[in-house]
C-alpha cells in the first residue's frame, strides 16, 4: 500500500468514527430527555455513565487529527477535512456534556412530583437531533447548502426556549414551592439551546470544509 492509499484510508476511518461519534451524541440526547419524561433513573444514569466513552473518542479523534497532520503533511483540501473533524468533535462532545446535564436534572427531579406535562422540551430535543443528523449528513456527503439549511433551524429552538423560559417564570412567580423544579427544568431547556448553537458550529465548519471559507452562521 503506497502512502497515499494509507492517507486516504486514515482519512475515511476519521470520517467513519466521527460519525459514530456523532450517532453516540445523539443517542445520549434522546435517552436524557426520555429520562427525564419517563423519571426513569437507571436511563439517566446510563446516559452519564456512558459520557466517558463519548469523551476517550472524542480524544482519540483529536489525537489521529494531530498526528495526520504532523505526518502527512496534508494539502488544503484535506487539511480543511482534518480541521473540520477536530473542531466537530470538540462540539459533539459538549453536546453530550448538555446530555449529561439533563440527564442529572432528571435524576433531581426522579423524586418530585412533575411541575407539568413536558411538550416543548421533547420538541426541542427533537429539533437538536434532527439538527445534529442532518449536520452529519452535511458532512459526510460534503454539502454545503445542507449545512447551512440547518443551521436555519436553530432559530426555532431559540423560540421554543423562549417559551419555556416564559412558561416557567410564570410557574416561579405564582407559587414560590414551583422555583426548585421550575430551574430544573430551566436549566434543561438552556442545555437543549446550546446544543443547538453547538449544532450550528457544526454546520459552519462543514462548510468551511467545502468552500475553504469560515462563514458565522445565526449571528
Amino acid at each position: 500500500m503506497t502512502t497515499r492509499e494509507t492517507f486516504e484510508r486514515d482519512l475515511a476511518t476519521l470520517n467513519e468514527d466521527l460519525l459514530r461519534l456523532g450517532a453516540m451524541v445523539d443517542s445520549a440526547l434522546r435517552r436524557s430527555v426520555e429520562a427525564l419524561k419517563t423519571r426513569k433513573t437507571d436511563l439517566a444514569e446510563a446516559v452519564i455513565a456512558a459520557d466517558n466513552t463519548i469523551d476517550a473518542l472524542h480524544l482519540e479523534l483529536e489525537e489521529r487529527c494531530l498526528r495526520l497532520i504532523a505526518t502527512q503533511q496534508p494539502m488544503a483540501k484535506d487539511l480543511r477535512m482534518i480541521a473540520a473533524v477536530w473542531a466537530i468533535t470538540i462540539d459533539l462532545e459538549r453536546m453530550a456534556d448538555h446530555a449529561e446535564d439533563i440527564a442529572q436534572a432528571a435524576l433531581r427531579m426522579a423524586g418530585k412530583p412533575p411541575l407539568k406535562p413536558l411538550i416543548d422540551v421533547p420538541r426541542m430535543v427533537d429539533l437538536v437531533r434532527e439538527m445534529l443528523r442532518e449536520g452529519l449528513d452535511a458532512f459526510a456527503r460534503r454539502d454545503a447548502e445542507l449545512a447551512e439549511r440547518m443551521a436555519a433551524r436553530d432559530d426555532d429552538v431559540d423560540t421554543l426556549y423562549s417559551q419555556v423560559y416564559r412558561e416557567l417564570l410564570t410557574y416561579m412567580i405564582e407559587d414560590p414551592k414551583n422555583i426548585t423544579r421550575a430551574t430544573h427544568l430551566l436549566l434543561v431547556a438552556q442545555a437543549l439551546e446550546r446544543a443547538a448553537d453547538h449544532a450550528t458550529n457544526i454546520a459552519e465548519r462543514v462548510i468551511y470544509m467545502v468552500t475553504g471559507s469560515l462563514k458565522e452562521l445565526n449571528v
